[in-house]
């Protein structure tokens, strides 16, 4: 591994296993814990680093100077990018969804900060630009520049994901993760004990496209996971009373933080599902903490951890 990545990750803190002791799930008799990845790091938690760690040494490898991406202006991808290429001193540069002119979010602020020079594209024009998915693939880019497409997913993002799951040493039934591309359900697939399962929850609407976008990411057959659309409320980074009440009780109980664009929306569909008896008494179900909480800076109402 190179040298500054590998330094940059010994600073990390353990993504700890916590269970979630809440009468209203121990009475249907299933266990559920949380892996904590956003404890890794105050800025990139979570499935961010865990995607770009070995991206970042490919590109590194192959002597890119530059790192090109897209993403939103809450996107915690661009966010983890630009911070980790001031940190490595390679250039960042991020394609941002939408107008030019809109003020700048509390996250495009950092990465700004953070020396990522911004270029906002028309959203039609955003939209051609996920057809790019290999890091040569962008048209007209420089010899020393590296492509990351959307949410970094690529295959060697699987990598860094598969990490989470060979991490956890507790046997269980079920491991669930939220999906924004998909990429991080397709990292764990392969890297579970056989006997378990993996449960995605589709953070957009609409998000039946995700099962072929994963079978292309994996580019063999698996039968041991699922994706589960129901608890979108409304869109991608749409959110609705409830989910924004149950976070803030969430966190009230636990003490853990939430965000409503990833991990909330799958903690409220856990909840839900196993309210509605879908896991069988005796199951332990392990829910992956992606991080993200910068994000929450977007929506009034939601508290954060984050300076």
């Amino acid at each position: 591994m190179n040298e500054k990545i590998y330094q940059f990750e010994q600073s990390f803190q353990p993504s700890i296993l916590t269970q979630i002791n809440d009468p209203l799930i121990n009475q249907f008799g299933v266990e559920l814990w949380l892996k904590r990845d956003d404890l890794l790091h105050p800025v990139i938690s979570g499935n961010k680093w865990r995607k770009l760690k070995y991206i970042l040494e490919n590109a590194m490898s192959l002597n890119c100077h530059t790192m090109i991406s897209m993403g939103g202006s809450y996107s915690n991808h661009l966010h983890a990018l630009a911070y980790i290429g001031k940190l490595l001193k390679i250039q960042t540069i991020g394609l941002i969804r939408g107008d030019h002119t809109q003020l700048f979010s509390p996250t495009l602020e950092d990465a700004k900060a953070w020396g990522m020079e911004l270029k906002f594209v028309s959203r039609s024009d955003y939209r051609l630009l996920r057809q790019h998915q290999n890091w040569q693939d962008l048209p007209d880019l420089p010899t020393d520049a590296y492509w990351l497409p959307e949410g970094g997913a690529q295959t060697l993002a699987l990598q860094g994901v598969a990490e989470i799951a060979r991490e956890i040493t507790l046997s269980y039934d079920w491991l669930c993760t939220p999906c924004g591309t998909g990429a991080t359900l397709a990292g764990l697939v392969k890297a579970v004990p056989e006997h378990s399962r993996i449960l995605g929850f589709a953070a957009l609407k609409n998000g039946c496209f995700l099962n072929k976008d994963i079978e292309g990411l994996l580019l063999e057959p698996c039968h041991n996971w699922q994706l589960n659309l129901d608890y979108h409320f409304g869109g991608f980074a749409q959110t609705a009373p409830e989910l924004l009440g149950f976070i803030k009780q969430f966190q009230s109980q636990t003490g853990i933080p939430l965000e409503p664009v990833y991990t909330g929306k799958m903690m409220f569909g856990l909840y839900d599902l196993i309210k509605k008896r879908t896991f069988q008494p005796g199951q332990r179900i392990i829910a992956i903490h992606t991080g993200g909480l910068q994000g929450n800076r977007g929506f009034l109402g939601c508290t954060h951890i984050y300076d």
